[in-house]
């Protein structure tokens, strides 16, 4: 009896061991940040992700749902070294013309749990394949639903949408979305949300989010700004009170993840380095972000090639300061965002993406160079993974009801910026980069 109960206290005694191993080797698989690095398990983590917002929806059990062709994508993203997803975790239910459906939030404050589930499956996949996620927490722009549906939740007035043939313009809807900032009632539901996720429990891993190594981060919002209307310096202060204030609220719940903004930039920060750089100064905010569309911007002109000089030298005076200011912050950075259109704007996947191609390895290439030479930008997510889907309407134009997902949001074309599974010669570029930053990482969960 007695060899019995010491084999016994021994096997617990081991058992116990390996769960405080496993503990300990759960603790170091989180991304971390070690000045303007990113590490895991204390070797550097560099990566090529993607945009891959509509991730949860796919995962959903609904009829707007595809957990088979999720499975072929995620497996797809991972054959070509793509590592790191940006992901859409937050929806409200919209009053916009081309609404994003079903929402994560409903207007009356339920949440929608089959979205939800929908996450989790995502997550628990990406789990398996060692895929990094992004998770976005709101919107400054209307196709998610975002700031503007918190501002008509809790003022009771109507949304200004642009997409509409209403009169509306840009401006007034994006003066109604900085208004979020100073709605407490607004902040309140905001952070009602926030509290939700990360404290939910993954329906598939059993693992609360705030305890999920494969999350990397927590970002506040996709591409917030400050209002310009009014006292610019105040608008300023404004929005980087918000930023530092939820960041710590975050950082109150959950100690293991990252936290980011979002920001485009000094070109969403009143075209300013200056207030980009107050954006990414909080403490709670642990590395800078920033996009670049040449073709939004004006730097790029489909029908004119003799544009891609000047994109490409605007895109690398971009990249330079925004180097610069994550240097003097002691941040890593990333190139969260960045898309280009297919050869004279087209949409169809048979189109040529010859200048696509061009600026792909530009970019790449200054990324290689920025990690080669020491340097804060650790990796990038272009815009977007469109994998499988493709545009459901001869137009290319979304209409309600289409659920074969791409990179586009409702109000652009399908096929836009999107990256299909047949966009062989892109897939090449990234890939082969991807592969490289994979190897420079040396982290030892790396995907083989």
């Amino acid at each position: 009896m007695k060899t019995k109960t010491i084999l016994t206290l021994v096997v617990i005694a081991v058992f116990t061991l390996l769960q405080s191993c496993q503990k300990e080797s759960d603790k170091k698989a989180f991304v971390k940040i070690e000045g303007i690095n990113f590490t895991i398990d204390g070797a550097p983590y560099y990566f090529v992700g993607a945009n891959f917002w509509y991730g949860a929806y796919l995962g959903a059990d609904a009829e707007y749902g595809d957990r088979e062709r999720l499975i072929r994508e995620l497996d797809n993203l991972q054959r070509l070294g793509i590592n790191n997803l940006r992901i859409m975790a937050s929806s409200e239910e919209s009053d916009f013309g081309r609404p994003l459906s079903p929402p994560f939030q409903y207007k009356n404050g339920d949440y929608n749990e089959t979205l939800f589930e929908g996450l989790d499956f995502l997550l628990a996949e990406m789990g398996k394949r060692n895929l990094y996620a992004v998770l976005v927490l709101n919107n400054y722009w209307d196709w998610t639903g975002g700031m503007s549906q918190y501002v008509s939740w809790t003022t009771n007035e109507d949304v200004f949408d642009p997409g509409a043939d209403n009169g509306h313009t840009w401006d007034q809807a994006m003066a109604f979305s900085a208004r979020f900032y100073e709605i407490e009632e607004a902040q309140a539901l905001y952070r009602k949300y926030i509290n939700t996720i990360i404290n939910r429990e993954n329906t598939y891993t059993k693992i609360l989010y705030k305890n999920d190594p494969t999350i990397m981060a927590w970002q506040l919002a996709n591409e917030p700004r400050p209002s310009k209307e009014g006292n610019v310096e105040e608008s300023v202060k404004i929005f980087t009170n918000w930023i530092d204030e939820t960041a710590s609220y975050i950082k109150s719940l959950d100690t293991n993840h990252l936290v980011s903004t979002g920001s485009e930039g000094s070109q969403g920060s009143l075209n300013s380095l200056e207030n980009a750089m107050q954006a990414h100064s909080s403490k709670h905010i642990d590395y800078t972000t920033f996009h670049m569309w040449p073709k939004n911007w004006g730097w790029y002109k489909a029908d004119n090639h003799d544009t891609m000089k000047e994109t490409k030298e605007n895109a690398s005076k971009y990249i330079a300061e925004h180097i610069e200011l994550s240097r003097k912050l002691n941040k890593p950075s990333v190139i969260e965002e960045f898309g280009f259109v297919r050869d004279r704007e087209t949409f169809s996947p048979d189109s040529t993406v010859t200048a696509r191609d061009e600026f792909y390895v530009f970019i790449l290439d200054m990324l290689k160079s920025s990690i080669e030479d020491g340097k804060a930008i650790s990796g990038l997510n272009f815009w977007g993974w469109g994998g499988e889907g493709r545009a459901q309407q001869a137009d290319h134009i979304w209409k309600i009801g289409d659920v074969n997902y791409t990179a586009d949001p409702y109000g652009e074309a399908q096929g836009l910026n999107s990256i299909y599974d047949t966009d062989k010669s892109t897939l090449d570029i990234i890939s082969k980069v991807a592969h490289e930053l994979e190897e420079m990482s040396a982290w030892p969960n790396k995907n083989k």
